[in-house]
C-alpha cells in the first residue's frame, strides 16, 4: 500500500481524530443578514451626523409622528432607509433634511462615510453604493414635526 493510500485509510479508519462535522465550528452554517438590520444601523449612523435633521420625506415624517404619539408606537429608525442586502454586499438608499445653512455636500458625503464604516464594521457586508436624497432644508423657524409636544 502507498504511503498516500494508508494516510487516507487512516483517516477514514472509525476513531480517526478528524474532526466531527466536516470542518472547524465556524464554518459550519450560513449567516443571512436582513434588509432591516442594515436598513436599522444606516438609519441610526445617518441620524448621528451634525447637520443631518431628519430622515425621509415630508409625508413619512409626518406619518411617523403620528404613528410616535399612539401609545407603544415607538420611533422608526429605518424611515428614509431602503437596503437591499445580497449574499456579501449591500446597496443603500436614503432620504435625508439637512438643517439650513450647513453644506449638503460636505453633509452628505459624512453621512456617506459614516454608514458605509458603520455597515461593513458590524456585518462584514460590502457596501457598493449610499444613494442620498436631499428631500428637504429645515429652516430654523420652521415648526418640528417629530419634536412636538404630545399635549397641545
Amino acid at each position: 500500500m502507498t504511503e498516500t493510500a494508508q494516510k487516507q485509510a487512516q483517516n477514514t479508519a472509525p476513531g480517526a481524530s478528524t474532526p466531527r462535522g466536516g470542518g472547524a465550528p465556524a464554518s459550519r452554517g450560513k449567516t443571512t443578514i436582513a434588509d432591516g438590520v442594515v436598513e436599522k444601523i444606516a438609519g441610526i449612523t445617518a441620524r448621528e451626523v451634525p447637520g443631518v435633521h431628519a430622515m425621509g420625506s415630508g409625508f413619512a415624517r409626518t406619518f411617523g409622528a403620528v404613528r410616535d404619539r399612539v401609545p407603544g408606537g415607538s420611533r422608526s429608525v429605518t424611515r428614509g432607509v431602503k437596503a437591499e442586502v445580497g449574499e456579501v454586499q449591500t446597496a443603500l438608499d436614503l432620504e435625508i433634511v439637512v438643517d439650513y445653512g450647513v453644506s449638503i455636500g460636505d453633509v452628505t458625503r459624512n453621512v456617506r462615510e459614516d454608514v458605509i464604516s458603520a455597515v461593513e464594521r458590524m456585518t462584514g457586508l460590502e457596501v457598493v453604493e449610499v444613494n442620498i436624497v436631499v428631500s428637504d432644508v429645515k429652516l430654523p423657524d420652521e415648526q418640528d414635526d417629530e419634536s412636538e409636544s404630545r399635549l397641545q
